[in-house]
Parts: structure tokens; C-alpha cells; sequence
């Protein structure tokens, strides 16, 4: 692999690699890069990725080759301390609750001696928490050169950092918002570099969806109806009816929630919704007219007291821009998009995004001659790769595939049940939580459950706490969503007997090498759901050009996930472990075939109780080392 990044760097070419499990494939792209002496860009799925490419991978090799490169790593503007902001929130903020006021005295007093403003330093601060976005910046609400604190802004300082370096280190969704607001420093940074490296290439497609779309959120109209309180109360009091304006934009946004809702009562997670199972609905037209109502009257307050503070300026642009989208969302959808809402449980996101990123990547790589490296451990089941190419529009690019070195067949079982209740039945996730708690006993924890949906997990997770309720001694059951992921994993890895139930995030980038994780239990074949209106828009291009839904997305999509997911079990060459599927289509369907030559090649366990065996005989090996 490194031979073939070292030729297309030389080439200036582009390079899809898929690099199964073991291979390093961190290092083959790294030890070329380095030594070519170019400027270079990687970017990868996550910000913890991103931290641990920094901090350890780049750091390790550079010592090693002993190469005088300078280093950057460049995030977007939430994951860095607004100091304006942090002001701003000491003198007006109303918190939630008492963790929300202890999360931000321990920002204010982390303050003080940070040098990057990296949130990510702020050991046990939940990502979830309200206080984060009342103390980092965002495109709408950032004050730019007017802003008191920019001197020593560290977003400004961060992106200047990476404009002096040689390797620069960043996210998909970071490269994929500069693309579609040019607003992330990478529109400066990009055409100075010679060679872009994509790690965790497999999310970029849904990363670019994302973030090359329009979105009116009701969260930026809630946040914008709170500024616009706080600015004016502290530095225009009385000059304007603030808190009358502040409550109906409040209101409006609010409304739209309930109209994007409808009959739906409780929402758990994030759901998403086709438009036409709203827009058409009566009122909702009204609603998107009140709000548009509400953000004029705003703009106009605020342009009335724009000379006075920077901020009322940058307040009167954020309600023109928000809306211009309600004014988009308020029309037809634009040819060759899809439209959507993503309801959740206390907000409503309308989105339209173009159906893949195609045209922008090839966009990007025709701007400049330049290396492209586009790499994972699961990029399609053909060798052409073409699950990633032809969504990305690298049909042309040369491809690579390179097994994982581990030996699956001599350390690794499947286990797929004959007999078993079928997905669509209600007594699936039951079966599910019944296997997987056999197989925990027989492992003594050390087991993963990953649920395709979120109701199968919270049932799943239910049955299984019951199942254990007598067991002695205790096994343990964790659950997505009960605290953060980093947290549930430092638990899993702590306790002595431990089950960890988790459904989508937990199906890719997560290593639990060794003996702690002996058992991935996966519940049902990970097909797309047919009606989210993103899926649904790809069939009909598909069907519309004459081509097999099925085959060509479905089993496609499928054969990626359950790669991703069964990419758990094994992370080292002595890992020893038993996958287990629990859906008979694998066994009975013509696609089986497929869906299975997609897994690493494990020896089969036709019989429940050769599969509990198994994770006997390998939980004896543990105890006798």
C-alpha cells in the first residue's frame, strides 16, 4: 500500500485504497507523505481521530524518520473557546441547571491558561452539553475583525498555525463546509497543498450530503432570538421592545417544530421525515410565513441599532440569511435535490442536499494537479471498489484492495441460527437478547450487541438487564445513550463482566483490542431503511437510469455496514472471538452469498450450541494465561 501512495504521489494521480484490518494503513499513507517533503492535508471521519492522528500517529513517525516537518491541526470554529462568547455567557447566560453551571465555571477557570482552545482538552466535558455553543463561535454569529477579543482568537490563531505547516490535519465535515461556505480557512489552505489524504474515507459520501446542502434549523432561530435578547438588553436596553421580539422569533421557531412534528407525540432519537409528509400538511405554509414574518421584524430592530455595537450588525445578518432559507424552503425543490426534516426529540432540521457528492469531488480534483488518496478498511465488495467510487465520481481513480493480515480462520467463528424469528416478527428482539445473553454468560461479558435501530436497542437492552438480574456473579449492562460514548467505553473496558448495547455509532471506529471484547453480536442485516427520503430519492435515479435498487444500493449498503460492524470483533493478530448475525436471511436469500463473502473469512458455527462452545473454550484459554 505504501509503494502504491508513494506512485500516485510521484503521479499526481488519485487512489482509492481499501485496507482490511491490520494493515497499518495509517503509517503506508504517513511514511510516503512525509518523505515526499510536500505540504500535506489529511483528513479523517472524526475529531477524536483527528486528535489521535496528532497527538500520537504524526508525532510517533516524524521522530522516526527524523523529517523537519511542522505540524497543524485545524477543527471547526465549535470545537474551539470563543472568548467574546465566554464573556457573553458570564453576563447573561440563563443555564439550564446546576452541571450546566459547574460545566461552565470549569470553562471559565480552563480559560485561563489554554493555549489552543481546543474544548477537546476539557477532560469529561459531555459534547452534549447546552453550555458549549453559548461559548464557541459559529459562522452566523461570529464577529469576524469587529470582534473585541479577535487578537487573540483561537479559531484565527488555529487557522493561521495551519497556514505555516506542512501537515495539516483536519475532518471531513470540516472539508466539506469550506466547500459550501468557504469558511473554515481550508478555501485558503487547499491550493497550497500537494497532496490530500482522506482516512475513514467511507463517510465522506454522507459527510458531503450534509454539509453541501441548505438547512433552517430551529435551533439557530432559538439561539438567534437568545442573543438577540442578550445584546440588546445589555447594550440597547429600552431603545427596542427586545424581549417582545426575542419571544415570538422564540415562538415562531417553536411552531415550526410542532408543524414539522405533526402527529407524532414523542420523538426518540432523530427521525427522519419525507417533505411531503409535512408541507402539504394545512398550516405548515402559515408557519413558514410567520417565521419569516418574525426574523423582518427582527433585521429591522437590529439595523435600526446597528452602529452601535458589532454585534447588532452581525445579528441583523444572521436574521436576513435565516430568511433567505425560509424563503428557499418556502418554494419548490430545486431540480436534481432532495428536500427532508430531521425531527428530534426537542428540535426540527429542514434540509435539501444534492443526492451524493460527485460533482464536488471531481470539482475539487480538477482545480489543481495533485496527489489524492482516498483510503479504509471498507470501501465496496468488488474490486473496483465501486460502492465508494461511484459515489464519490472516482469511477476513473486507480483502486487498491489489501487484506487484513489476521488469521480470521484459525481465531475468529460465524455464527448465523437456522432457526430463528425473522427481523419483521415481534419476537425478534427477544430471540436477539436471548442468544446474546447466552453468549455473555459463556464469555463472561466481553460481548458487543449492535442494534440497527434504536428501538430494537432500548428492547434489546430491557430484555437483557432482566436476563441478568440473577446472575451471580453480575453481569453488567450498558447502553448507548445513557452517558457519552467515550464514557461507556472506559466502563466496558473497567468492568470485569460487562454487555455493551449500541446501535449506529458504535458500528465503526471503535478498537477494543485484545481479551475485553470477545463476542459482536450483530442483530439484523443493516439494509438501508427503504422510506427515508434520501434512500427513497437514490432508488428512483437508480430505477430512472435502469438499473437494480436492490442489488446495486441495498446489498451494496449492507455488505459495508456489516463489514463495519463484524470489523470489531478481531483487532489484533492473537484476538480470538465469535461473530454472531441474527437474521436467517443470510442463510435462505440469494443475496446471502454476497452479504457473506463481504465478511472476513471465518469458519462457520452452524448450531447455537457449537457457538457457545466456542466462547467457552476461549474464555478457558483466558483464565489459564
Amino acid at each position: 500500500m505504501a509503494q502504491a501512495v508513494a506512485e500516485i504521489i510521484d503521479a499526481r494521480g488519485v487512489l482509492v485504497a481499501e485496507a482490511g484490518t491490520g494493515v497499518g494503513k495509517t503509517f503506508a499513507y504517513l511514511v510516503p507523505a512525509l518523505l515526499s517533503g510536500q505540504r500535506v492535508l489529511i483528513s479523517t471521519a472524526t475529531k477524536s481521530l483527528q486528535d489521535q492522528l496528532f497527538l500520537r500517529d504524526l508525532p510517533r513517525l516524524v521522530q522516526a524518520l527524523g523529517v523537519p516537518v511542522s505540524m497543524a491541526l485545524l477543527k471547526g470554529r465549535a470545537s474551539y473557546l470563543c472568548t467574546h462568547r465566554l464573556q457573553q455567557a458570564r453576563d447573561s447566560a440563563q443555564l439550564p441547571d446546576r452541571f450546566a453551571v459547574r460545566a461552565l465555571a470549569r470553562i471559565e477557570q480552563w480559560a485561563q491558561q489554554t493555549a489552543s482552545g481546543d474544548l477537546a482538552e476539557l477532560e469529561g466535558l459531555d459534547e452534549r452539553s447546552p453550555v458549549i455553543p453559548l461559548v464557541t463561535s459559529s459562522r452566523e454569529n461570529c464577529l469576524g475583525s469587529e470582534c473585541p477579543q479577535y487578537r487573540g482568537c483561537h479559531v484565527m490563531k488555529a487557522r493561521r498555525e495551519a497556514m505555516a505547516a506542512d501537515v495539516v490535519v483536519v475532518n471531513h465535515h470540516l472539508f466539506f463546509a469550506d466547500l459550501s461556505l468557504r469558511d473554515t480557512g481550508l478555501a485558503e489552505l487547499l491550493p497550497s497543498v500537494e497532496i490530500a489524504i482522506f482516512d475513514e474515507a467511507h463517510q465522506l459520501p454522507e459527510a458531503g450530503v450534509a454539509f453541501l446542502g441548505q438547512t433552517l434549523a430551529t435551533t439557530q432561530l432559538i439561539d438567534l432570538a437568545r442573543d438577540l435578547l442578550a445584546a440588546g438588553l445589555q447594550h440597547a436596553r429600552g431603545l427596542r421592545p427586545w424581549q417582545e421580539i426575542a419571544a415570538e422569533l422564540d415562538r415562531a421557531a417553536r411552531e415550526l417544530r410542532l408543524a414539522c412534528a405533526g402527529p407524532m407525540r414523542e420523538v426518540r432519537g432523530s427521525v427522519r421525515l419525507r417533505w411531503e409528509e409535512r408541507a402539504v400538511r394545512e398550516g405548515f405554509a402559515a408557519v413558514l410565513d410567520a417565521l419569516s414574518q418574525r426574523l423582518a421584524t427582527a433585521a429591522e430592530a437590529l439595523d435600526a441599532v446597528s452602529e452601535m455595537q458589532p454585534d447588532f450588525d452581525r445579528l441583523a445578518q444572521r436574521s436576513t440569511e435565516l430568511m433567505r432559507r425560509v424563503d428557499l424552503f418556502a418554494a419548490r425543490v430545486t431540480p436534481g435535490r432532495v428536500r427532508w426534516i430531521d425531527l428530534g426529540s426537542l428540535s426540527a432540521r429542514l434540509i435539501e442536499s444534492p443526492l451524493d457528492v460527485r460533482e464536488a469531488m471531481q470539482a475539487q480534483i480538477a482545480l489543481a494537479p495533485k496527489a489524492w488518496i482516498f483510503t479504509s478498511a471498507t470501501l465496496g465488495a468488488d474490486e473496483r471498489l465501486s460502492w465508494f467510487t461511484a459515489q464519490a465520481g472516482l469511477e476513473a481513480a486507480r483502486t487498491l484492495r489489501v487484506a487484513s493480515p489476521f488469521d480470521y480462520a484459525a481465531n475468529a467463528r460465524l455464527h448465523v441460527p437456522a432457526s430463528f424469528a425473522r427481523p419483521n416478527e415481534p419476537a425478534h428482539p427477544l430471540a436477539v437478547a436471548a442468544l446474546a445473553a447466552d453468549c455473555a454468560r459463556a464469555a463472561g461479558g466481553r460481548t458487543f450487541v449492535l442494534t440497527t435501530t434504536l428501538r430494537a436497542l432500548q428492547q434489546v437492552a430491557d430484555a437483557l438487564v432482566q436476563s441478568f438480574a440473577a446472575d451471580v456473579p453480575p453481569i453488567e449492562v450498558l447502553v448507548q445513550g445513557t452517558a457519552p460514548k467515550r464514557s461507556l467505553l472506559q466502563r466496558f473496558l473497567a468492568a470485569p463482566r460487562a454487555v455493551l448495547v449500541g446501535s449506529q455509532s458504535f458500528w465503526e471506529g471503535i478498537d477494543v483490542p485484545g481479551d475485553a471484547l470477545q463476542c459482536v453480536l450483530i442483530d439484523k442485516l443493516p439494509f438501508p431503511p427503504p422510506n427515508d427520503p434520501l434512500v427513497e430519492a437514490r432508488v428512483k435515479r437508480i430505477e430512472a437510469e435502469g438499473g437494480n435498487a436492490f442489488a446495486s444500493y441495498f446489498v451494496a449498503e449492507a455488505a459495508v455496514s456489516l463489514k463495519q460492524g463484524a470489523g470489531r470483533l478481531i483487532r489484533s493478530e492473537t484476538d480470538r472471538g465469535l461473530l454472531v448475525i441474527c437474521d436467517p436471511r443470510l442463510r435462505a436469500s440469494s443475496y446471502g452469498k454476497t452479504l457473506l463473502a463481504a465478511l472476513p473469512p471465518m469458519k462457520r458455527l452452524g448450531e447455537p450450541q457449537e457457538a457457545i462452545a466456542w466462547l467457552r473454550e476461549i474464555a478457558a484459554a483466558r483464565d489459564h494465561q
